[in-house]
């Protein structure tokens, strides 16, 4: 009998490409992802709270393409700052600037044992129209959390096309959104081939160091990281 042939682990991703600063999904719908700062809304003025109010509406009323925002919430590592605080103390040779930088390094130690010092990122992606004819809330992140039924199923159209149509769609609604944003006084970037690469990294192996970066470069991953298994019978 013919050998049957187990399917890559990128079988099972929605994504079938990162180019060009963009996402290319596998139903041809190709993504933008931005990163946002964030606004402390407690710590401003009623005056200045309102403002911002008003701002978000008009930004709301403005948007008349699909979006997806999204807020990622993990657990710090900060051992490396820890060896990095020890390092200096070690260092010293003055004993009251050695017992300041003690006290401060197991004052840091004694807070994260008793908090969650969580890093926040924020992102807001714009897809193409072809993810509207998709199941309801799609999009790149969506593929993290739930499994659906396409994933097997192969991108059957032109690669280059397709993000080529997808960022002359895209470009006027980054611009809109990165202008409405700026009202409300936050600042937004569009994500890299590389940045979103690492983004995708860190969503699919939660468990790697935090800040760890991928020092291979993007031409490593255009060929299957997990090769699959040949099944004789």
């Amino acid at each position: 009998m013919a050998a049957q042939t187990t399917p890559t682990t990128q079988d099972h991703l929605d994504i079938y490409d990162v180019k060009d600063n963009l996402v290319l999904l596998k139903n041809g719908a190709v993504c933008a992802v931005l990163q946002t700062t964030a606004v402390n809304f407690d710590l401003l003025s009623e005056i200045e709270q309102d403002a911002i109010i008003a701002a978000f509406s008009m930004l709301l009323n403005s948007i008349t393409f699909p979006i997806q925002v999204v807020i990622r919430s993990r657990r710090l590592d900060i051992t490396k700052y820890i060896e990095k605080v020890y390092r200096v103390e070690t260092r010293l040779s003055d004993p009251l600037l050695k017992f300041q930088a003690q006290a401060y390094r197991k004052f840091v130690q004694e807070v994260i044992k008793k908090n969650d010092v969580l890093d926040k990122r924020f992102y807001v992606v714009i897809p193409t129209s072809v993810a509207e004819l998709s199941q309801p809330g799609s999009g790149p992140f969506d593929w993290v959390m739930k499994l659906t039924g396409q994933h097997n199923k192969r991108a059957s159209f032109n690669v280059d096309k397709v993000l080529n149509d997808g960022r002359i769609e895209l470009a006027p609604k980054i611009d809109h959104v990165i202008k409405e944003f700026n009202r409300l006084g936050i600042k937004t970037k569009q994500l890299t081939t590389q940045d979103l690469v690492e983004l995708y990294f860190d969503i699919y192996n939660p468990t790697t160091i935090h800040g760890q970066r991928i020092r291979t470069g993007i031409d490593d991953y255009t060929t299957a990281i997990v090769n699959p298994a040949i099944i004789e019978e």
